[in-house]
């Protein structure tokens, strides 16, 4: 019998207030300028896409899980928004050092207990975002919304108290499993914190 394999992805989900604050400018920007995103929650990625056998998931879970006990979870500061041009839309997520390490140490651990690598990711520098609009997106339309969302005030602070593991189902990605970090760090505002003045996603 052929193994066959799934799409697998590692995360912080921010909490529900956040998230419906990005799914707000998703949805803004979808109504403006009928860009999209991955079908997936709000998220900050920390291993990009892999395949793996759901046959030796409980593999993968077990090595996730341990990995969560000996971690603290990272305070996670979001910071108004950026681009990759031509193509992404991005909410800023700063570069922390507790946040980068985190992300390190998973990407290790991973290679060196499961063999899951992502050659990109290791050739080119981990910046953290979430993002807002990345598919049906033309030259033109990028413009016109990074000419919307760069100087819109957003700051925004929760806690990265949960690794997130996320299973594409053929048509979106689901959350499968969470593995909770140690000593839940403390955000200096409350989620859904900060947003500026006029800065409400339209829809």
């Amino acid at each position: 019998m052929v193994d066959t394999t799934a799409r697998f992805f590692i995360a912080l989900v921010p909490p529900p207030a956040i998230q419906d604050y990005a799914n707000g400018v998703i949805q803004e920007l979808g109504d403006r300028f009928q860009t999209h995103t991955a079908k997936a929650p709000p998220h900050v990625t920390l291993q990009p896409p892999f395949e793996w056998s759901p046959a030796r998931a409980d593999r993968l879970t077990e090595e996730l899980a341990a990995f969560a006990q000996r971690q603290s979870s990272v305070p996670v500061h979001l910071l108004g928004f950026g681009q990759f041009s031509p193509r992404v839309l991005y909410i800023h997520v700063e570069r922390t050092p507790a946040l980068l390490a985190l992300q390190a140490a998973l990407a290790e651990h991973l290679e060196q207990t499961l063999g899951i690598v992502d050659p990109k990711a290791k050739r080119r520098r981990f910046t953290p975002h979430i993002t807002v609009a990345s598919r049906n997106i033309t030259p033109y339309t990028f413009q016109q919304a990074w000419a919307l969302l760069k100087e819109r005030p957003l700051d925004l602070r929760f806690s990265g108290d949960r690794l997130t593991l996320l299973k594409h189902d053929g048509h979106e990605w689901q959350i499968y499993q969470e593995f909770a970090l140690l000593t839940p760090a403390r955000p200096s505002t409350e989620p859904g914190g900060v947003i500026g003045v006029g800065d409400r996603p339209i829809g």
